[in-house]
């Protein structure tokens, strides 16, 4: 049965939104996953994912699946999109975290005034936006915008965009005090990278330093984050799809936890393999090994059991956009800490069947090798913390105040 087909037979909640558009986007996505497995290991000797295979992705359309259909895009349901990306990961999770976190953008920028847009794809819709959104950017009101420094980490893909979202904090806008988490969009000629990626794991993103020394950015090129209110966020007067209305917390969290499940079930088709022709220098094959056995058991379970609360959250999601409902405090933060769980989890998964490849398993020809090291990268992405996500949930169950701006 194609691949594609059986998953959407597994999803309960698998209605109107896998459309014959969707279905041959996961279906490009998955063609590709070969070729990137292919070119896995000499992507992260290189520390970039090759310019080849962005090209090849943004020729399948990929980064156009949250992309306003005004651009140009899809604008498709959020779950085509994390389909793509697990398709993806399943032959290089590196290549799957810079899509991921690149083609989100394509999410936020309608956000932004009309004018933002225009200066990104005015002349090109297939230009990409890379990001970092640590809020450590120093804004002093100037005027018409703002005058913006500071330097930044982990702007993952960054070598293959024009453009590039930046945190920074803003009073705010309604006098009281504190400050709010803000979006600042700058082009290339604004800031530098400082090539400093040098890691564990998901070598080939490529997420190095940012750095911008005095740029003027105006007014239209920001964003409050966190503020989802339709003056908040002034461009759903030109796009003004149920997509654009769910919270950005929402989106861009499973963005860099969806690339561990497509990367855990890429290292169970390479043990499958392994297992199947491996023979240890005992004499025993691998698949004969009962710890085998047992390891690649319940690392499916584990990706069918956060698959299903995947799509299962994401069909709520949707629904409250649909319908303009504001999901409870509860129940979002739930929902982050599960996502922030996925990583967590399938580390475990992924360490017992690196366990089960025995000695012989830790060289770098194996490719589960290299998966291994990418998903324990993947759980130090502030995002994915999950026992501070999974804390603040259980705070507030009991009675007590929710400390996370972003939900």
């Amino acid at each position: 049965m194609d691949a594609v087909k059986k998953e959407l037979l597994m999803d309960a909640f698998a209605d109107d939104y896998m459309t014959p558009e969707a279905i041959e986007l996961v279906a490009r996505a998955r063609a590709l996953a070969p070729k990137l497995a292919e070119r896995a290991r000499e992507a992260e000797r290189q520390g970039m994912v090759p310019v080849e295979t962005v090209k090849e992705m943004q020729e399948a359309g990929l980064f156009r699946v949250l992309q306003p259909k005004r651009w140009g895009g899809y604008e498709l349901d959020p779950r085509v999109f994390y389909r793509v990306q697990m398709a993806l990961a399943e032959g290089c999770m590196s290549t799957a975290w810079i899509y991921g976190v690149i083609g989100v953008h394509n999410w936020q920028l309608p956000l932004f005034p009309d004018q933002a847009q225009q200066d990104v794809w005015g002349q090109n819709s297939a230009t990409l936006i890379a990001s970092t959104y640590m809020p450590v950017g120093k804004a002093e009101k100037v005027e018409g915008g703002y005058r913006f420094s500071g330097r930044w980490a982990f702007s993952s893909g960054v070598e293959h965009c024009e453009w590039i979202f930046l945190g920074g904090l803003l009073p705010k806008r309604d006098g009281s005090e504190g400050f709010e988490h803000t979006t600042f969009l700058l082009p290339k000629s604004d800031y530098r990278v400082e090539h400093n990626w040098d890691v564990l794991g998901l070598r080939a993103t490529g997420s190095h330093d940012i750095v911008v020394e005095d740029a003027f950015v105006p007014e239209h090129r920001t964003q409050r984050t966190n503020d989802h209110s339709d003056a908040g966020c002034p461009g759903r007067a030109g796009n003004p799809g149920w997509l654009y209305r769910i919270p950005f917390t929402q989106v861009f969290q499973r963005a860099v936890s969806s690339a561990c499940l497509g990367a855990l079930d890429g290292a169970i088709a390479e043990f499958r393999r392994r297992a199947a022709a491996h023979v240890g220098k005992h004499g025993a094959k691998t698949a004969e090994d009962v710890n085998a056995q047992q390891s690649v058991s319940e690392a499916m379970m584990t990706s069918d059991q956060l698959k299903l609360v995947l799509f299962r959250n994401y069909a709520r999601i949707v629904e409250c956009a649909r319908s303009d409902e504001r999901m409870p405090v509860e129940e979002r933060l739930m929902q982050r800490a599960q996502a922030a769980q996925v990583p967590k989890q399938c580390a475990a998964a992924l360490s017992e069947l690196m366990r089960a490849c025995a000695a012989s398993g830790t060289y770098k020809s194996n490719p589960i090798e290299r998966i291994f090291r990418d998903i324990h990268q993947a759980r130090g992405h502030i995002a994915n913390n999950t026992d501070t996500y999974a804390r603040i949930h259980g705070a507030v169950m009991l009675g007590l105040s929710n400390p996370d701006p972003f939900v």
